[in-house]
């Protein structure tokens, strides 16, 4: 089992920066495939970005390109997104995800662990 906690939310407006952290613990010795997803008022969740295991590939939405970037540091178990210029529509609950398959996943329903979410809240 793993277990992720989320950090670094809040409300701020249009066009500022933020970042989330993600803490790993548990059996964080596999080489999990991290994630994070987020969920908008009234709608599903959506896949926002991932990384593998070694950092070496990162994947992104279209929507957050040129704008979010994730980071991971294994021997510290945390994987961080910083988010830059955000906008009204950023506004969702962020979660982190794992996978334990080493292929990245946009897909909610191929990740393993979930983390309890994080209000994130743009201001027009």
């Amino acid at each position: 089992q793993v277990q992720l906690v989320e950090s670094g939310g809040g409300l701020v407006q249009a066009g500022a920066s933020l970042r989330l952290s993600c803490a790993a613990s548990g059996r964080t010795g596999s080489r999990y495939t991290m994630a994070w997803f987020r969920q908008p008022p009234g709608k599903e969740r959506e896949f926002v970005i991932a990384i593998s295991w070694s950092g070496g590939h990162t994947y992104y939405a279209d929507s957050v390109k040129g704008r979010f970037t994730i980071s991971r540091d294994n021997a510290k178990n945390t994987v961080n997104l910083q988010m830059n210029s955000l906008k009204p529509e950023d506004t969702a609950v962020y979660y982190c995800a794992a996978r334990t398959n080493s292929i990245i996943s946009d897909t909610p329903n191929e990740y393993d662990y979930w983390g309890q979410g994080t209000q994130v809240t743009v201001s027009s």
